[in-house]
């Protein structure tokens, strides 16, 4: 019965995704995101943390507490990648401005598109987003690469526009490259500005989020044993499935308050 308890649990996290999933997936994937996904068709990674902790708490303790550890950091795991991928996106946004405003003021200083590209790439400072600007503006109208933020797409778009614009009509690349990197300070300012109004949320949550563990280490530290009681008593069980999913419960809740307040 326990056995079948810990495959039921894995066999949830690494269940594949239905065909019509499937499809949406693929027809979004126009709109490059970075996701927390291994290249070469492997495990997520919140699968995969999930699965891991659930077989070291199955080795260590009971099922039950096994399935709930693969549960919860399978939940953690989606939340930190929902961080990386937050913060990878911000860095993303400076260093295409960096390039932008490289490019804008070398196009000024009237040397040529291709020297101006060269440091332009320098000046990004991030290989990835040099690349697709290189690319932007060497192959106009080229389909940007995967692994870019939304809004470093849209800035490239523009850059791209332009370009082919500049090149019909000869009209100056250099305004409308200050323009889009005026607009990515504006979007940038606005990050940082709902970064900070969000940060006493974000460590509110945190703090409550590690209050059950302080219970414990409380509870175990004037004798009173909690963990024996919530591992290996019917009751204790019941609370112990209660208190985990109602911790889940919270989290995801207070998180989706500060996504909602981060528009």
């Amino acid at each position: 019965m326990t056995g079948a308890v810990v495959a039921a649990a894995l066999a949830l996290l690494l269940w594949p995704a239905r065909p019509a999933v499937r499809s949406r997936r693929l027809a979004t994937r126009a709109r490059p995101v970075l996701r927390p996904v291994a290249e070469g068709g492997r495990i997520p990674v919140p699968a995969a943390a999930g699965v891991a902790v659930g077989a070291v708490a199955a080795a260590l303790s009971t099922p039950l507490v096994a399935v709930l550890a693969g549960v919860a950091a399978f939940v953690g795991a989606r939340a930190w990648g929902a961080r990386r991928r937050d913060g990878d996106a911000g860095r993303q946004l400076l260093a295409l401005t960096e390039g932008l405003a490289a490019l804008a003021a070398d196009l000024r200083s009237g040397r040529s598109l291709d020297a101006a590209t060269g440091s332009a790439v320098a000046a990004c400072g991030d290989v990835g987003c040099g690349r697709a600007l290189a690319r932007a503006l060497r192959s106009p109208g080229a389909v940007p690469e995967p692994g870019l933020d939304p809004a470093v797409s849209e800035a490239l778009g523009r850059i791209s526009a332009a370009v082919r614009l500049s090149e019909r009509t000869g009209c100056s690349l250099a305004a409308v490259a200050g323009a889009v990197e005026d607009d990515l300070r504006a979007r940038s300012r606005h990050r940082h500005e709902l970064a900070a109004a969000v940060a006493a949320p974000r460590a509110s949550a945190t703090v409550l989020a590690g209050l059950p563990v302080l219970g414990l280490a409380m509870g175990s530290g004037v004798g009173a044993d909690p963990w024996a009681v919530l591992t290996t008593t019917a009751p204790g069980q019941v609370l112990l499935v209660a208190g985990v999913a109602l911790e889940l419960a919270g989290l995801t809740w207070s998180g989706r308050l500060v996504r909602r307040a981060s528009g």
